[in-house]
């Protein structure tokens, strides 16, 4: 049984930064979980401190329910894997797989026993006497793959094992050591910002963003009903669209969403209507992505959006034609570092906790965690934190269209398929996943 905990826990460096900011994180045992994020966000912050390579500032981390912060990082049962490899250069693949038996003084018959089992199951059982400079970059991998595992740790640590390799290769390891992972059953967590690597591998994923968790749940929950605004332009191929909308309630019939000249109407059935009616004459951000749009004939009514293609992108298997409806796109900045596009607007207000009333949550923010603590600021107008541009709505084609650029084009919309985000970027409808 191998179980992690992370109370509370946040991490500032000598300089003042804060390079964890209050996380709080449960992962279970035999689970894998991703922690996804960009660069410079924490995520190899957080590993390091459960290793015991770095010391948090505040809270407290738990394996198997029991504190470690007092005990060394050769005391915690835990394998880590990190990005370049990590492997002696002078020693032979067998030497590098079985270093971590000879220092706990493991019998040499046994230890040739254990490293060929690794060995074999990672596929390097004919590499054993090389050096790692005769060694591909994917041999190298599973090189330091099997040094951890030869371990039996209850905890697997991984720190993007898989950046160094060319695309096929990562494919191909990925498939390895989730397979690997889950026939050990051994708990593992995994750093990566490729965000492919998170949906394909995890049994849940935790999105990281400047130190403060953002969301956590199966690849499914988060790439379907992403938590904030930051979550759902992070996931998805192409990205999610997300428009500028303006928002009028029609009591007891349905709800007006204005982009620019057009409209899509929300019926009040719609589980999400109360709490998006809340808004009423106020702005809210609308995400939809490319597979809730099917181009439909110009004369098609209903939930139909119109534009023309300003431009067009061949994918081999599909192509993406990328419209012009007139409505004002909201662009995130990953590291929150943009300027201003486009014109400016009037603060958002919101209904000081009416909403947090309806959807069952605190004043304080919480959700999967309180996010940008403090931080009014809407993502409506401020430009230190996004862009506002003339919305381009992404839509999919079937390969090399008899279209082109200019090209008038109708989509129907999936009311149900919409994201609906306040000016502080948090889901409104945050109480329905």
């Amino acid at each position: 049984m191998s179980t992690v905990s992370l109370k509370d826990v946040t991490k500032v460096w000598p300089d003042g930064t804060i390079a964890v900011n209050h996380v709080s994180l449960d992962v279970q045992d035999g689970e894998f979980l991703v922690l996804l994020g960009p660069s410079g966000c924490g995520k190899s912050t957080i590993l390091r401190m459960i290793a015991g390579l770095e010391d948090p500032t505040e809270g407290d981390i738990l394996l198997n329910g029991d504190p470690v912060l007092e005990l060394a990082p050769r005391d915690r049962s835990i394998a880590m894997v990190f990005q370049d490899f990590a492997l002696y250069p002078h020693m032979s693949v067998s030497d590098n797989i079985g270093f971590p038996l000879r220092l706990s003084g493991v019998e040499p018959s046994t230890r040739v026993d254990r490293v060929g089992d690794v060995a074999s199951a990672l596929g390097i059982g004919d590499v054993l006497g090389r050096k790692p400079s005769q060694l591909s970059g994917g041999q190298r991998q599973r090189v330091a793959m099997g040094r951890a595992i030869v371990r039996r740790p209850g905890l697997f640590l991984m720190d993007e094992p898989l950046s160094n390799l060319d695309s096929g290769l990562r494919a191909e390891l990925r498939a390895e050591i989730t397979g690997l992972t889950k026939e050990l059953g051994v708990t593992t967590m995994y750093v990566t910002h490729d965000q492919a690597e998170a949906l394909t591998m995890a049994d849940r994923v935790a999105i990281m963003r400047k130190g403060i968790l953002q969301d956590v749940g199966t690849p499914t929950e988060v790439y379907g009903r992403p938590a904030t605004l930051y979550v759902a332009a992070f996931l998805g191929s192409p990205r999610m669209n997300l428009l500028e909308a303006s928002v009028y309630v029609h009591l007891d019939q349905y709800i007006v969403l204005k982009f620019g000249d057009q409209s899509l109407y929300l019926p009040w059935s719609d589980i999400r209507a109360r709490a998006v009616a809340h808004y009423h004459g106020e702005r809210i951000v609308v995400g939809l992505r490319a597979e809730a749009l099917t181009p439909v004939a110009p004369e098609v009514q209903g939930d139909v959006l119109r534009g023309r293609i300003r431009y067009l992108e061949h994918h081999g298997h599909e192509s993406l034609a990328f419209l012009d409806i007139g409505a004002t796109a909201i662009v995130v900045d990953e590291m929150g570092a943009g300027k201003a596009e486009g014109e400016g607007g009037n603060a958002l207000r919101r209904f000081g906790g009416a909403l947090q009333k309806l959807a069952g949550r605190s004043s304080n923010g919480s959700g999967p965690q309180s996010r940008d603590q403090g931080d009014p600021a809407s993502v409506l107008t401020d430009p230190g934190r996004h862009h506002r541009r003339p919305a381009e709505l992404a839509v999919r084609l079937a390969p090399y269209p008899a279209i082109s650029p200019g090209h008038p084009l109708s989509v129907a919309v999936r009311m149900d398929m919409l994201h609906f985000f306040d000016g502080r970027g948090d889901r409104i409808d945050v109480g329905w996943r």
